[in-house]
């Protein structure tokens, strides 16, 4: 009994680890909510913003807060912009020809630009994040890219908004989330001084010497007046690929094990490792209620059939398994016990847990967990129950095994080390 205790107060500390109190933490449900919100903190910017996206696309919703950014660095305020290379190929040049001319500093990650780019090391890693920081008063943090709710990369338009949560952010949280992405852009940008030292010789201490300048140029932060808080405690988590390699994985599997009477979950890419389906199975072995949401309508052939490959087994244990169909579902969000949630970038498969750069916001909070909570309820409500699995077959086995198999082949090829 006594190695059980030390076990069960490991996990608790694990949940507890690097929660602040006092942050004033507000669910955005979708770009239209949360555009508006991003839109009136940029246009009242007085020192710096700081955005980290996985797409910044260049349709008319994503231009517009483009212009507000190029107007923002025209009355002094310092713009520094970080887009995935992969996520951001199709815009990068329309971006780059709209920021060109003004103090806009546009970082590419890992950019996939020329044909050898593919060959370089790491590049599967790619940054999955949704930051943005206004003046160190202001954070938004959660799945939503930079582009229109009814517009789909690959499907074109669509007449109903995807589903997906951002969170705004006030309070001591907001200085987790700044340097966060001040890290990820400097190391962009830097990267990309070193991409053009090789490309036209130009000496590195003189681009080194320019990186610095650009990084710091700008007025000081103005003094804000202080805010009156409620007393929200909140966790900024992020994954990375150096010391937060399952910090994620860890928050949600901790949750979990903690549970005694509910857990929902919704994710559009499900495909857990072993940490994460033995907490879903033990608890609602013990009784609790554990709902999945998953996307009903398909983006990607493929998560779809890997997240079926795991249908039977979690249902086998009494799990609730429903596919969001109205519309595309791109939200990252759970709610465990009324109490815990998150909302974030992080799906819950191989790419988000061990792979991507990743970063939630976990709240605990009656209160904003009652509302996500409401915001879960109705979605399920429009989606559609998994019955029975015909998955006890030769041909269920044969579909685990090869999903298995590709997720192995996946995480080796990444670099991604580690049992899953």
């Amino acid at each position: 009994m006594r190695r059980l205790g030390s076990k069960r107060r490991r996990h608790q500390r694990s949940v507890d680890a690097g929660f602040i109190g006092g942050n004033e933490v507000e669910l955005l449900r979708g770009g239209d909510q949360l555009f508006p919100r991003m839109l009136a903190a940029i246009r009242h910017a007085g020192s710096e913003i700081w955005l980290a996206t996985y797409i910044f696309h260049h349709d008319e919703t994503s231009l517009a807060l483009a212009d507000a950014l190029i107007a923002a660095d025209r009355r002094g305020v310092r713009v520094r912009i970080v887009v995935d290379g992969f996520g951001s190929s199709a815009s990068i040049p329309t971006l780059s020809e709209r920021f060109a001319g003004s103090g806009v500093a546009l970082a590419v990650f890992r950019p996939m630009d020329r044909w050898w780019r593919w060959l370089q090391p790491g590049q599967l890693r790619r940054l999955h994040q949704k930051l943005c920081v206004v003046d160190g008063d202001i954070a938004f943090v959660g799945g939503i890219n930079v582009i229109d709710d009814r517009r789909d990369i690959h499907h074109g338009i669509t007449e109903l908004p995807r589903l997906d949560f951002a969170v705004q952010l006030r309070g001591g949280l907001v200085d987790l989330v700044a340097q966060s992405v001040r890290s990820i852009w400097s190391r962009a940008w830097l990267g990309r001084e070193f991409d053009d030292a090789l490309l036209d010789y130009v000496p590195l201490r003189r681009r080194f010497g320019l990186w610095l300048t650009q990084l710091w140029r700008g007025p000081q932060r103005l003094a804000e007046p202080p805010l009156r808080l409620p007393p929200i405690s909140a966790a900024f988590v992020l994954r990375d690929n150096l010391r937060r390699r399952r910090t994620i994985e860890h928050a949600y599997a901790d949750a979990i094990r903690e549970a005694r009477a509910s857990v929902d979950m919704v994710c559009p890419y499900f495909y857990p490792g072993q940490r994460i389906r033995h907490a879903l199975r033990r608890a609602a072995d013990r009784g609790v209620r554990v709902r999945l949401l998953l996307q009903g309508k398909l983006d990607y052939r493929l998560a779809g059939w890997a997240a079926e490959a795991l249908y039977a087994d979690l249902l086998g244990h009494g799990v609730e398994i429903y596919e969001y169909t109205p519309a595309f579902l791109h939200a990252k969000v759970a709610v465990i016990d009324g109490q815990w949630a998150t909302v974030g970038s992080s799906n819950i498969d191989p790419l988000s847990l061990l792979v991507n750069l990743e970063a939630n916001v976990v709240v605990q909070d009656a209160g904003f967990a009652a509302q996500l909570a409401g915001e879960i309820e109705a979605a399920i409500g429009a989606s559609s129950r998994v019955g029975e699995h015909g998955g006890t077959g030769l041909r269920a086995m044969l579909h685990r095994a090869v999903v298995a198999w590709f997720a192995y082949v996946f995480l080796r090829v990444a670099g991604a080390a580690g049992r899953y």
